[in-house]
């Protein structure tokens, strides 16, 4: 940090990775990127500094289309319900922006058409024909997550074209067997395209410089090593336009289909939000971007390291009147009970259910994602650490120890402040003044778990001091004595409820009312006169509320449901079966076939006899499908019928031939029919 802690800035940007609106939030993203951003900007304010804190929701890209294609509704649909979810979610939870826009607005997609032009203009850009997969029978270029096919080096079926979900491997749609396309199912076939491409080995030279020089000892060492692993390899030109009809369309001639790339588009997002700020409040946005007295700063996840450390910069940088970021402190991933968090599976804590099945209780979820952040490693959430440090740390440290202070305020001295008298070296003076700095310069550093930890320090030290001390012995003997210990213990209680607003905003809010204080700032910490002697306090109510097992067991038996309900739906493939020569195949007469009677066997469960009409003759076959078809509705059914199996006796009935049907997991049979009304007795080949 010695490159920040030299200067001083007049402001202070603070960006938090956009969140895509095709789901909601959950606690990776609270944990890696919007808690702590949130505790950063809530202590600068409290600082005095002046703040524009940027969130919003990123509404473009491919997964949102594959969303809305797969619940048959526009994109439009998809990222209203989304943004909303997520803008709510955010307010209840206390995460303090300045603005929450979206990247769906006008003013965004003007914002990101004039930055695309103005480094069009500038001939920043390389124009490239490429051949790209096209799918011909919906007519698109297929962007890569539209491509599925087998991942080369797992050999899981199911890959995408940027990334094998199975094995994690980043990939290119040219690198995946057998791909098919998500629209269709069909195989694409390669079609020439054009796209506009940033010359990022172009800008090798400043970029090296730029952070391998100039943020070496400021930057973490996972942001700075993934950054040098980038550069060290060489960089590439990427391209920053592609093939689809949702985003915001490309602004040139010769683009139609064309809309910027999400990654170029995303984080301009974060200067279209500031300007919609400008707009509502009637602020000046731009010193907060192009002023070199401000602090730009990025909280992302380890994920987007590169697009806000050497992507995004190269954009600002070649427009060429922006400020670049002074720090990118990224965060590795939250894990859920020692699983890896994945939505499609829905192995997750969704804030927006957190804050339903727990009100009230927004401080805890906030307490222990900071208490376990991700700073330097993945890390873990689980339901029973959540259980034990509200129980055991908020509850029996902090709130007990401000509740007993209140009640024995209002007990012995009817709510009013006593006056200290003769301070003894117990009584912490000198330590309390310490905290303010200790908690600072860890949030300086971006260091949130040693912050929230000097943070409790205090209210251990402050739980320590008072059962040590008392009172409630020594105030039939000493009541002055009793005056100074609830002083002292109040003057705690009033540094606690300054120092925990950025981790613990409500129950700030709630602690300075029943102090009757207010209008404090950070640098008002460390003061040991705070609450003055005859001062009326409020009544004393619970900052926090035990846990008991029955709800952590509720939340844990709702995981495992999820987990047994996904391994029901694991759909598993019995695997191929031994290679056949073509000869063997060609053995086998199918044809497609009309079923024009059929009737239970008697005395069976599962047996039906047809007749079916196969074009050539009609034959009589027994079928083991009563389960799931009823006789008299499947008459008039096409079907695919083996006419040359050698007959057999069912029964008592001779069966001519075998209607073929698919099973699923579950057993369950379907006909293998005809697409289109095709004429008996055509072959299957």
């Amino acid at each position: 940090m010695k490159n920040a802690q030299a200067k001083k800035f007049k402001r202070y940007t603070i960006t938090s990775a956009l969140p895509y609106a095709n789901g909601p939030i959950h606690i990776g993203h609270l944990a890696g990127v919007y808690v702590p951003a949130d505790i950063y900007a809530r202590y600068l304010r409290l600082k005095g500094e002046d703040v524009l804190f940027i969130g919003g929701s990123d509404e473009h890209g491919v997964p949102i289309t594959i969303k809305a294609r797969q619940q048959g509704v526009s994109p439009q649909e998809i990222v209203d319900k989304y943004h909303s979810i997520i803008k709510n979610s955010f307010e209840k939870f206390g995460i303090s922006f300045d603005v929450y826009s979206r990247t769906s607005s006008p003013i965004h997609h003007q914002t990101a058409s004039d930055f695309f032009e103005k480094l069009y203009n500038n001939k920043e850009f390389i124009e490239r024909t490429s051949e790209q997969y096209y799918d011909e029978a919906t007519q698109h270029f297929l962007a890569d997550r539209y491509i599925t096919g087998t991942c080369p080096h797992c050999g899981y079926e199911k890959a995408y074209g940027d990334q094998c979900e199975n094995c994690g491997t980043s990939l290119s749609p040219n690198d995946l067997i057998d791909p098919k396309s998500v629209l269709s199912g069909n195989k694409p076939v390669k079609k020439e395209t054009k796209h506009w491409y940033l010359p990022l080995d172009k800008y090798e030279p400043w970029l090296k410089e730029w952070i391998l020089e100039g943020h070496k000892h400021d930057w973490k060492t996972n942001v700075y090593g993934q950054c040098k692993s980038w550069l060290d390899t060489g960089l590439h030109p990427r391209a920053v336009t592609r093939d689809l009809d949702w985003g915001v369309k490309v602004p040139v001639k010769g683009a139609d289909g064309k809309v910027l790339y999400v990654w170029f588009d995303a984080p301009i997002g974060y200067i279209s939000a500031s300007r919609e700020w400008s707009e509502k409040t009637g602020k000046d946005w731009e010193p907060y971007w192009k002023d070199e007295s401000s602090r730009l700063i990025h909280f992302i996840g380890k994920d987007n390291i590169v697009f806000h450390c050497i992507i995004f910069p190269s954009m600002l940088k070649q427009e060429g009147s922006y400020i670049l970021p002074d720090n990118v402190p990224a965060f590795e991933f939250m894990n859920l009970e020692n699983e890896k968090i994945s939505t499609s599976r829905n192995w997750a804590i969704w804030l927006h259910e957190y804050l339903e099945e727990f009100p009230g209780k927004e401080d805890v979820l906030r307490y222990v994602l900071t208490a376990n952040a991700p700073e330097t490693k993945d890390n873990d959430f689980t339901w029973k650490d959540f259980q034990t440090r509200n129980n055991s740390e908020l509850l029996n440290i902090f709130g007990n120890f401000v509740n007993r202070t209140l009640i024995l305020t209002q007990k012995y001295f009817d709510g009013i402040v006593p006056t200290a008298n003769d301070f003894t070296k117990e009584d912490k003076a000198a330590e309390i003044k310490s905290f303010p700095g200790r908690i600072g310069s860890s949030l300086d550093n971006f260091r949130f778990r040693e912050a929230l930890t000097e943070m409790m320090a205090l209210a251990r030290l402050g739980n320590k001091y008072l059962t040590d001390a008392e009172p409630w012995k020594v105030f039939k003997t000493d009541e002055n004595r009793v005056k100074t210990i609830l002083n002292v213990s109040l003057q705690i209680c009033a540094n606690l409820a300054i120092l925990c607003e950025p981790f613990l905003p409500f129950t700030a809010k709630k602690l300075s009312g029943m102090l009757n204080l207010s209008g404090l700032t950070w640098k008002d910490g460390g003061n040991t006169n705070l609450l003055e002697a005859g001062k009326q306090l409020n009544k004393a109510e619970y900052l926090f509320e035990r846990i008991e097992d029955a709800i952590i067991e509720a939340q844990v038996q709702k995981l495992l449901d999820t987990k047994k309900e996904n391994a029901e739906n694991e759909i598993k493939v019995k695997p191929a079966k031994e290679n056949i020569e073509f000869e063997d195949f060609a053995k086998l007469d199918i044809r497609i076939g009309t079923i024009i009677e059929a009737e239970k066997v008697p005395k069976t469960k599962k047996l039906l006899k047809l007749k079916v009409d196969t074009g050539m003759d009609q034959r009589t076959v027994v079928s083991g499908i009563a389960e799931f078809y009823q006789a008299e509705k499947i008459i008039g059914k096409k079907v695919s019928i083996l006419v040359n199996l050698s007959p057999k006796k069912l029964r008592g009935i001779d069966s001519n031939g075998m209607i073929l049907m698919a099973e699923d997991k579950n057993g369950k049979l379907c006909f293998v029919s005809p697409s289109e009304d095709f004429n008996d007795g055509s072959e299957v080949r």
